[in-house]
């Protein structure tokens, strides 16, 4: 049986970068509570006192108990059972997938024909929640940002008859650089230009420095969308092998950077896809650090960094840029609603030609959709909606984690992450995951298999799930019957 394990790091998440009396009552009865069970006061199994008898211990009232039950509940350290109480959830140790060993020479980019056949697949709108890496319809904040686009219509009806500027509207920029104060140097207004989503921010990053038969180092596996924009750049990918916790392997890169055949490194710093990996903070400032001694362009894309699991947004490696040497690239798709197709990238030195680029690929960012994207941030919404989705993913990762624990190959590795909503498992030795693939979605069960992520078709024992929507009754069928098609063809 698959093992998982939490560590007392992750069960705490990042609560020691905040100090405690800053925190609300219930968050720190919480914090109290999973400091227990981390040090094995508690131990798995166990039942919690009943929340009467927390609230005469801790002198506090029943609904901040409440509270922090049910964050403890979200952190999946706890379970409630009808009619016996609260319990600690019972966790086994697991093995987490090694870090990768891709090829070491940089190869042309050539599409992937499973590509198409699994994207197909998304866009028939057959899966049951496993394939797509997005969050479900209903977790978005549709309702809120429909208010507020028939309230920006009414009252800006101009918006519809212009294009607006290419640089994007002064409000949205605005809002988003106030943002950016808590990464120790804030970006000005003038920093940022917005786009039609994160793809395009990246293309437009690849676009203003590589050209094509450059070699651009990735991540491995790699997001397939990534490898798209390459293959319709011409451009060629070198793998640098990645740790599935700890994100890119800087020894890797360092070697890999020091001929000068490297023209550009693109990097998913926080929780990556697909791995969910997070790169250490003095990973990112070393990183930023060494690339721009050497003259190399860092792209960093940062779509998954407002999905964290702990108490604190992970740094960027935009925040260590001193020089102007990282592209930041990030979007509200995948957060607020993806029809608004709203992204946005702060390109340092080569802003300008960002700004040349935006100007004859798309010219503007429809200018309607940027003014609600600015009125839901300013208003405080986009805070709110994030607070929930966060807690409602966190929740969904965890549950998903314990099922496949249940109901996968013995031998079956996986990293839990930090944060987002992706999880990487690697099959034992026998798995197949193109077959599994085959045998999966003649029963209707979608997922993305491993070679996807590989310029060389690499990680075929590989899948990743996504766990962006909830687990109806239906889904969780469904991951029982991948685990029993997974089981069955290693018997």
């Amino acid at each position: 049986m698959l093992q998982l394990h939490l560590t007392a790091h992750a069960v705490l998440g990042q609560d020691e970068t905040m100090k405690p009396e800053l925190l609300p009552l219930y968050e720190q009865v919480a914090d109290e509570i999973a400091a227990i069970i981390a040090n094995g006061t508690l131990k798995p199994g166990e039942r919690l006192p009943s929340l009467r008898s927390m609230k005469q211990r801790r002198q506090v009232s029943m609904s901040t108990v409440q509270e922090a039950f049910g964050v403890l509940e979200d952190r999946g350290l706890i379970e409630a059972r009808p009619q016996s109480g609260y319990f600690v959830r019972r966790r086994l140790p697991y093995a987490p997938p090694a870090c990768s060993t891709p090829q070491p020479q940089a190869l042309p980019v050539v599409t992937n024909p499973l590509m198409w056949r699994f994207l197909r697949y998304v866009a028939s709108g057959s899966d049951v929640g496993y394939a797509n890496a997005v969050p479900a319809p209903e977790l978005f904040a549709v309702s809120a940002l429909q208010t507020k686009l028939s309230q920006v219509a009414r009252h800006r009806p101009g918006l519809l008859s212009e294009y607006g500027r290419s640089d994007g509207l002064p409000e949205l920029r605005r809002q988003i650089a106030r943002r950016t104060v808590d990464w120790g140097q804030a970006l000005e207004v003038d920093d940022i230009l917005i786009s039609n989503g994160c793809i395009e921010a990246l293309n437009l990053c690849l676009q203003a420095v590589t050209r094509p038969g450059d070699v651009v180092a990735i991540e491995s596996p790699c997001y397939f969308g990534l490898l798209q924009l390459l293959e319709a750049r011409g451009l060629k990918g070198l793998e640098i092998p990645t740790d599935p916790v700890h994100g890119m392997s800087l020894g890797a890169l360092d070697l890999a950077t020091r001929s000068g055949e490297v023209k550009a490194v693109i990097v998913v710093s926080n929780f990556s896809n697909p791995l969910g990996a997070l790169l250490p903070e003095e990973s990112k400032r070393r990183m930023v650090e060494m690339l721009a001694e050497r003259g190399i362009p860092l792209i960093e894309d940062d779509i998954y960094g407002e999905f964290y699991f702990g108490r604190e947004r992970p740094l960027p490696a935009k925040a260590f840029d001193r020089s102007g040497n990282v592209l930041y690239c990030t979007s509200f798709t995948k957060q607020a609603a993806p029809g608004l197709r709203v992204g946005w990238v702060a390109g340092g030195r080569f802003h300008a030609e960002l700004q040349m680029r935006k100007f004859s690929l798309t010219f503007c960012t429809p200018p309607l959709l940027q003014a609600v994207m600015a009125e839901f941030l300013a208003a405080g919404g986009f805070d709110r909606h994030m607070r929930q989705l966060r807690r409602a993913l966190r929740s969904q990762v965890s549950d998903t984690v314990d099922l496949v624990a249940r109901h996968f190959p013995p031998g079956t590795k996986l990293a839990e992450p930090q944060g987002g909503f992706l999880l990487w498992l690697e099959l034992p030795p026998g798995g197949d995951c193109l077959a599994l693939f085959d045998a999966a979605l003649a029963e209707g069960i979608g997922f993305a298999p491993g070679p996807l992520f590989s310029p060389c078709g690499e990680y075929g024992r590989c899948l990743r799930l996504s766990c962006g929507t909830p687990l109806t009754p239906e889904r969780v069928a469904a991951l029982k019957r991948l685990g029993e098609l997974a089981c069955r063809q290693l018997a």
